[in-house]
C-alpha cells in the first residue's frame, strides 16, 4: 500500500510526536508498505535516522507566517517563496521555535485550519501539486489535528481515505485568544468529521477529543504509541545512588518546577538523604530563563551539588541517562495525551511517579509501572516518590514488570501493525 504521511517539524528541538511519526514510517516500510513522510512548516529534529530524508519540506513556516501577515506574500511567485523555504532561513527561524505564546498565534492557527479558504491556500496548492507529481497514495495520514486544513484539498485531488491522528492538540488550541479559540475548535470539528477515520494515542484522549469535537466515539480508534526498542534495556545493576530523573522538554508545561520542588522537599525531609536529581531533555530558546530559575531554587536550598542539568542527549546517551535513574517523573500541568518518555523509561526498567491526570493513570494501569499523585501538587508528588523509592528493590521489580509489558505492547512494530488495522479496511 502507498501511504502519504504528513507531519510537522519543530526546527530546533526534539518533539515526541515527530519521533513517534518517524518510528511509525520506518516500521510501515518494514511491513512492506510504500510510506512517504512529508515534513511541514519546519525541519524535523530527531535522534534517529530521518525517514523523510530526500523529501522536500512543504508549507514552510516562514512563508506561512508572511502570507498570514501580508496579502502581498499570498501572490508572490514561487521563486520568491523558495528563498524563504531555504534551509538557512528555516534554521534561523527554528531557533525561535517555542518562544511564541499560543495566545499570539490565534489568527494563523485558524487560517491554517480553514485550509483552501485560509491565507495559506497557495502553500496547500503547492503541497497538492507536489504530491500529485511524486506519489500515488492509497491513503493519506495526518500526524495531528492541527493539519486538518489540508485534508479537504488532498481528498479532492486523490479521492482516497484520510486518517487523522490526535496527539495532544487540545492544550494548544485552548491557549488561543478568543474568538480564535472557539472558531478553531469549530473548524476542527467540521474538518475532522470529513475524515474516514480518526486515531488517538490513548483512550483518555479519544474520549476527550470526541467530546470536545462533538463527534461519535466510534469514529475515533486508539493506537498506542510505540518506540524503536533497539538498545533499550534495564541497567545491569541498580544505580549506586538513588536518582530521580526528569526527561522531557525543560518547560513549565511539563512540570519541571514540580519535580524540583518535590526534590527539595525530599532532601529537607531527610527520608531519602542520598537522593540525587538528574534533568535532561530538549530546550527551546525561550526555556532558558525558566530552567535557570529552577537551578537557582535548588541552589538556594543548598542542594546544588546533588542536582545535574544535562544538555540535549543523543539516542545512546538518552538510554544511558534513563538507565542511571531509580525513578522518572514528568508531571505535566495539563492532561497529557500520552507521554513517550513513559515508555522510554519503562523500556529501561525505570518506574515513574505521575499525576492522576491525562493518560498517566491509563498507561500506569496497563503496565503497573508507577505510582500516582495529585495533579499540580509538589507535596503529593514528593510523597509518591518517597513511597516509591523507600523500597528500592520493589521499585526495581515494578520497573522490570513495566519493561516486559513495554516490549509486548509499546514497540514501534506493534504500533505500525495496529495502525494498519485502522487504515487497511478503509482502502
Amino acid at each position: 500500500m502507498q501511504i502519504l504521511y504528513l507531519t510537522s517539524g519543530t526546527g530546533s528541538y526534539y518533539c515526541g510526536s515527530c519521533m513517534r511519526d518517524n518510528a511509525l514510517i520506518k516500521e510501515l516500510r518494514a511491513l512492506g508498505h510504500d510510506a512517504t513522510m512529508l515534513p511541514l512548516y519546519m525541519p524535523l529534529t530527531l535522534d534517529e535516522e530521518d525517514t523523510s530524508s530526500g523529501v522536500p519540506l512543504m508549507m514552510g513556516g516562514v512563508n506561512a507566517f508572511l502570507q498570514q501577515k501580508s496579502a502581498l506574500f499570498r501572490k508572490t511567485p514561487r521563486w520568491i517563496d523558495k528563498v524563504f523555504d531555504s534551509p538557512a532561513i528555516l534554521s534561523a527561524a527554528g531557533k525561535f521555535a517555542g518562544t511564541t505564546s499560543p495566545s499570539e498565534l490565534g489568527d494563523i492557527t485558524l487560517s491554517m485550519m480553514l485550509g483552501e479558504s485560509g491565507n495559506q491556500h497557495k502553500e496547500i496548492d503547492r503541497l497538492a501539486e507536489w504530491a500529485k507529481d511524486n506519489t500515488k497514495p492509497d491513503g493519506i495520514c495526518l500526524s495531528n489535528a492541527l493539519l486538518l486544513g489540508v485534508a479537504r484539498r488532498l481528498k479532492a485531488e486523490f479521492k482516497v481515505p484520510i486518517v487523522c491522528c490526535f496527539q495532544g492538540e487540545d492544550s494548544f488550541v485552548d491557549a488561543l485568544d478568543e474568538p480564535f479559540k472557539t472558531q478553531t475548535w469549530q473548524a476542527m470539528s467540521e474538518r475532522a468529521g470529513e475524515c474516514e477515520a480518526l486515531v488517538a494515542v490513548s483512550h483518555y484522549f479519544a474520549d476527550l477529543m470526541t467530546d470536545r469535537l462533538n463527534l461519535p466515539r466510534e469514529k475515533m480508534q486508539v493506537v498506542y504509541n510505540g518506540i524503536n526498542l533497539d538498545g533499550f534495556a534495564p541497567a545491569p545493576q541498580p544505580p549506586a545512588q538513588l536518582t530521580l530523573g526528569f526527561f522531557a522538554r525543560n518547560c513549565a508545561a511539563k512540570g519541571l518546577h514540580s519535580v524540583v520542588d518535590a526534590f527539595v522537599t525530599l532532601k529537607q525531609r531527610q527520608t531519602l538523604p542520598d537522593l540525587k536529581l538528574r534533568v535532561a531533555g530538549t530546550r527551546a530558546s525561550g526555556d532558558e530563563k525558566y530552567v535557570a530559575e529552577q537551578q537557582e531554587k535548588i541552589e538556594r536550598a543548598g542542594f546544588a551539588l546533588e542536582a545535574e542539568f544535562l544538555p540535549p542527549l543523543s539516542r545512546d546517551d538518552k538510554i544511558k541517562f534513563l538507565q542511571s535513574l531509580s525513578a522518572l517523573s514528568v508531571p505535566a500541568t495539563y492532561g497529557e495525551a500520552f507521554g513517550l518518555y513513559l515508555i522510554e523509561a519503562w523500556a529501561c526498567g525505570v518506574p515513574v511517579a505521575e499525576p492522576k491526570s491525562g493518560a498517566y493513570p491509563e498507561l500506569i494501569a496497563e503496565t503497573g509501572g508507577g505510582v500516582l499523585c495529585e495533579p499540580n501538587d509538589a507535596e503529593s508528588l514528593a510523597d509518591s516518590i518517597e513511597k516509591l523509592l523507600s523500597n528500592p528493590s520493589a521499585a526495581r521489580q515494578m520497573g522490570e514488570q513495566a519493561h516486559q509489558i513495554t516490549l509486548r505492547h509499546f514497540s514501534a512494530p506493534t504500533m505500525a501493525q495496529n495502525f494498519m488495522k485502522v487504515l487497511e479496511p478503509l482502502v
